[in-house]
């Protein structure tokens, strides 16, 4: 999803509330207790993105979301916080209807969203086709601009960039990192290039001095081990699995810069991870997606 930092609030409430249609405990947190706890946030992406982003629905009524999300075990003081919260940041958009609460997208979020359905399901967690290039971009900011300085750098980190030097960050490939630099106003206090490496330059090393392969491969092994028990014959809570499944996916994604697979170990754990992404992604698509139809149908009565 296009640059966004997800600030998660982290609190796992100890009261949930579900659907009176749903009033059992959800077995997603259940068989997938292992995993760490998915923040409101991540998931109320998931839940827009893949519910109602394609389905060109308007403002959603705030019970159903507190019914969709605890499907994947987040509470209603969670969720209703974490909304809040969004609507403040310029995520989403609040509307009251009668005495409801409604919330929609906004067009940031829209574009948000688009951006991480292109991630998940067209781009790939294996960089097979990288053609020598790279992109370098270099800025100086003033000392005061610690806000500017936090957001350039998490967009930048979004878009597959390392540090190399203090000031100057590299890609592999040719990166659009101008459009992100105007989004962020900072043009005027960054340069971009794009350039291929000299024989004498040891690439492994240098990717490997630059970012950290082995946290982005134990996220990797570590989903994997945890989501390849998903049962086969799809049992269990669907939706609040889809949810939790594209929202950990996506939190893996986001900090994996696609490098080079031919300056990757042979057994980068990225390969059998996506696999059981698109696996349980499957599985779970047509009895999630009736489930949430459902939930949305009849909370917002």
């Amino acid at each position: 999803m296009n640059s966004p930092v997800h600030p998660g609030t982290g609190d796992l409430p100890d009261g949930r509330t579900l659907s009176d249609v749903h009033d059992q405990t959800p077995q997603a947190a259940v068989e997938i207790s292992a995993a760490p706890q998915p923040r409101p946030q991540s998931l109320l992406f998931a839940f827009f993105g893949s519910y109602v982003l394609e389905e060109g629905l308007g403002p959603v009524y705030s019970g159903s979301i507190i019914d969709v999300l605890a499907r994947a075990g987040v509470g209603e003081h969670a969720v209703r916080s974490t909304l809040t919260r969004m609507v403040n940041r310029g995520l989403l958009r609040r509307q009251r209807q009668g005495r409801r609460m409604h919330f929609g997208l906004t067009a940031q979020t829209e574009q948000i969203l688009w951006d991480g359905k292109r991630r998940l399901w067209q781009t790939g967690a294996v960089n097979e086709d990288w053609d020598g290039t790279w992109t370098l971009l270099g800025f100086s900011l003033p000392e005061s601009w610690q806000r500017q300085r936090h957001d350039l750098r998490s967009r930048l980190t979004w878009s597959g960039f390392g540090a190399l030097y203090s000031g100057l960050w590299i890609a592999p490939g040719d990166t659009d990192a101008s459009s992100l630099v105007a989004e962020l106003g900072l043009t005027a206090h960054v340069k971009i290039f794009h350039a291929t490496a000299d024989d004498a330059t040891d690439i492994g090393l240098m990717i490997r001095d630059t970012w950290d392969l082995g946290g982005v491969g134990a996220r990797y092994a570590d989903f994997d081990e945890r989501w390849s028990a998903w049962p086969e014959n799809g049992s269990g809570d669907a939706l609040g699995a889809r949810l939790r499944l594209i929202s950990e996916w996506l939190d893996i994604i986001r900090t994996d810069p696609r490098l080079p697979a031919r300056h990757l170990p042979p057994d980068w754990p990225a390969r059998p991870a996506q696999e059981t992404f698109h696996r349980i992604a499957r599985q779970t698509e047509t009895p999630a997606r009736r489930m949430a139809a459902e939930l949305l149908a009849l909370s917002a009565q």
